[in-house]
């Protein structure tokens, strides 16, 4: 990542793990399991050596965190406007 600008990794940092959260919530069905397997891909990166800074580990784990949020709310908005028979 290193061949990024630090303004690219800060708005990558800031809408991607969210954005990956939610999608695989709608893929899986289950916000535990695109938890499970948005942090993975990004231990995956970290791992990999794609970023270095601190920083970045800060704001990727914020975002993580209100896509999680926002995934389990509308999974509980869907499950009440829709209840199951």
């Amino acid at each position: 990542m290193e061949s990024l600008s630090i303004t690219t990794q800060i708005i990558l940092a800031i809408f991607a793990p969210g954005l990956m959260v939610v999608l695989f919530t709608r893929i899986t069905f289950n916000h535990y399991v695109a938890l499970v397997l948005t942090v993975a891909l990004f231990a995956a990166s970290v791992y990999a050596g794609y970023t270095h800074r601190w920083w970045i580990y800060v704001i990727d784990a914020a975002s993580l965190t209100l896509g999680f949020w926002y995934s389990t709310n509308m999974k509980t908005s869907n499950n009440k406007e829709n209840p199951p028979l």
